[in-house]
């Protein structure tokens, strides 16, 4: 019964990715004039997350904290990062954003090729000449008052333990004198099936949105401050917030 429930949820969750896709396709071309920032196409994404989420019986997700986010302000969203749900699940926060994501990514047919159309920031891991131009282009998004969403541990963590957090987003803020919004995913790990293409039971998952954690105080050489005060929030918020299969 597992087996043809997990064949029923795959089918379904690509058919409304290959639906997604065409209509994000579809929409900006007839929309190229008047969606610069890609907002409309985006937004396409929100219906998406629920029903991929509402299709998957063995999934249980919550958001909290929604009241935290101000949809008239731009920030630098900082989330951790631990599986590949996080994707689907960040879009219940109903927010405009461009992800900072891994240029394999957008290779991936249907979804990739939507990040593509919305102008999400494409990250060559490696390559020292893209990531100055993903942050010229995340600067360039926070300065027409589009918010941009990092990963700052980089990859997706192995284990319940955050990676380390790297610095760039947390000098951006700086820089551009943006609020940053952190944002804690609590048990996505289990939301994909290790090993096997069949979901074995029910999970739950969280995801909490912190309040905003203002940047003005900070200095340039601050940055480290603000990546430690920000990381702690989200550690916190994880153990609080700690679910079980």
């Amino acid at each position: 019964m597992k087996a043809i429930v997990s064949i029923g949820i795959w089918l379904g969750s690509g058919l409304l990715t290959i639906l997604l896709f065409f209509v994000v396709f579809v929409l900006n071309i007839l929309l190229l004039p008047f969606d610069k920032k890609k907002k409309i196409t985006h937004a396409q994404c929100f219906w998406w997350s629920d029903a991929v989420i509402s299709l998957n019986p063995y999934w249980n997700i919550r958001a909290s904290g929604l009241e935290n986010i101000d949809h008239k302000r731009t920030y630098v969203i900082i989330s951790n990062h631990q599986s590949m749900a996080d994707i689907v699940v960040l879009y219940q926060t109903k927010m405009q954003f461009k992800w900072v994501a891994k240029a394999s990514l957008f290779k991936v047919p249907f979804i990739g090729w939507c990040l593509g159309l919305i102008k999400h920031i494409k990250l060559m891991r490696g390559d020292f000449a893209s990531i100055k131009e993903i942050y010229h282009q995340a600067s360039q998004w926070l300065q027409k008052d589009m918010s941009v969403l990092f990963f700052p541990e980089g990859t997706r963590s192995a284990s319940d333990k955050m990676n380390e957090f790297q610095n760039g987003a947390f000098k951006l803020a700086i820089k551009e004198k943006k609020p940053i919004l952190p944002i804690c995913l609590v048990g996505t790990r289990n939301a994909i099936p290790k090993g096997s293409w069949i979901f074995k039971g029910k999970f739950s998952a969280k995801l909490i949105v912190l309040p905003a954690v203002e940047t003005d105080s900070f200095g340039p050489g601050d940055f480290v401050l603000l990546k430690d005060a920000v990381r702690e929030k989200i550690e916190t918020a994880a153990a609080l917030h700690h679910v079980s299969k």
